[in-house]
């Protein structure tokens, strides 16, 4: 009986801890991690024990592993060869790009395009990734360009948290159980109430070399989101903040003092969301705002941390186009509606290219090894491709121009 009665009580408790969290196995679960996943009690070859030489080759240990994956964040050199992309496809981008070099002639002219133009230059030395050499302070910001690393912008212990019961984010308070990235809400149950985590582990309330974090961003993620958007959109449910987060490194990037720069966390006008909505590429404005949402120019939704909002940004979060509603109410663009936050195939790290008079020409996507190499800056068309995400090239203009288009319409 005793034999019974132990294994019913294992039972339950697998039982407690599945229902608690579908991540369970998950390395990070929304907090800290195993210790020893990142130290080395002995022996270890970086400061603080970490197994890596620095903070983010320890990181991209796990996260720069060979293939495309959800959490993976740079493909190695072996898998990118000359004309060969970066595999990882997730909202943030792939930092292999910040390695891609490209030379090319434009109008009889020698031109340069160097890879740590692409993307945030974090410094994995296991990695050969290197500091920025044209910016030794965060553009707009005095961020040291020197001391740039994935904990720079990520909590390596993931200490802030929503608490059940709570209305914001907290630095203490009950344990986390989970990732806040996937919609996941705290929770109480006979045996206690617990915390999630924040949005992909952002700093929140922390000074890291001078800076000080505010709130983390609100938003929901599809567990699925590194992956091809040849058939259907990755839709990253934004909620609020990602500006006003993005501007503690680069503040003068949201200051109008002396020089106008594009608005940030302000709501978009019912002009520029009807645009939003009307357009579906260049020459064609029969678009509506109930099928407009495009992840290439993604927006937020103007709404704070909630259950009920995060439950709202959750059934938004999908990967099968179910969800295509454009901008609406209280709906705001961010620095995210034009760049990646890790890095990108083009030039300041934007989702688009930026410096060609078109993005498609002739249908098909520019490469070296085309017809259309005159305006692929050195890319492959595999790249270029890969740059978008794959995206069926039929979605665009057979000649298709920038996608400050989508809510300025100016092609």
């Amino acid at each position: 009986m005793k034999i019974v009665k132990l294994s019913l009580i294992l039972v339950a408790a697998v039982a407690v801890m599945f229902a608690l969290s579908g991540t369970s196995f998950a390395f990070h679960s929304g907090g800290v991690a195993e210790c020893m996943g990142c130290h080395e009690m002995h022996g270890a070859t970086g400061a603080n024990l970490l197994q890596g030489t620095d903070q983010s080759s320890t990181c991209l240990i796990c996260h720069g592993e060979p293939g495309q994956s959800s959490y993976h964040v740079l493909t190695p050199d072996s898998q990118m060869p000359a004309g060969v992309a970066p595999l990882n496809m997730s909202p943030g981008g792939d930092f292999g790009w910040l390695k891609k070099d490209y030379y090319f002639v434009i109008r009889g002219s020698n031109n340069t395009e160097m890879g740590q133009t692409h993307g945030h230059n974090i410094i994995a030395v296991d990695e050969g990734l290197v500091g920025d050499t044209d910016n030794p302070t965060a553009p707009g910001g005095t961020f040291p360009g020197g001391q740039l690393s994935c904990v720079a912008c990520h909590d390596m212990h993931g200490k802030a948290r929503y608490n059940f019961g709570g209305t914001g984010y907290a630095l203490t308070g009950q344990a986390i159980y989970t990732s806040g990235s996937y919609g996941a809400q705290p929770t109480a149950v006979s045996h206690g109430s617990y915390a999630t985590g924040v949005y992909r582990l952002l700093n929140a309330g922390k000074t890291v070399d001078g800076v000080t974090f505010g709130a983390p961003p609100v938003a929901v993620v599809n567990s699925t989101y590194n992956r091809s958007e040849f058939f259907t959109q990755t839709r990253a449910a934004y909620g609020s903040g990602m500006g006003d987060w993005c501007g503690t490194c680069h503040a003068e990037m949201h200051s109008t003092a002396g020089i106008l720069r594009h608005p940030t966390e302000q709501v978009m006008s019912g002009a520029i969301q009807g645009i939003y909505g009307s357009y579906v590429k260049s020459g064609d404005m029969t678009g509506s705002l109930a099928s407009s949402y495009l992840s290439l120019v993604p927006f937020e939704e103007g709404l704070a941390y909630s259950t009920a909002n995060i439950a709202t940004l959750k059934s938004h979060a999908v990967t099968n186009d179910s969800q295509l509603a454009g901008p609406s109410g209280t709906a705001t663009v961010m620095c995210l509606s034009c760049h990646r936050a890790h890095a990108s195939g083009f030039m300041d790290m934007t989702r688009w290219q930026n410096e060609s008079q078109f993005i498609i020409a002739d249908g098909m996507y520019p490469g070296s090894d085309n017809a259309q190499s005159s305006i692929a800056r050195g890319h492959s068309s595999q790249e270029t491709a890969a740059a978008y995400y794959n995206r069926n090239v039929t979605k665009f203009s057979g000649y298709q121009r920038s996608l400050c288009n989508k809510c300025h319409a100016k092609d």
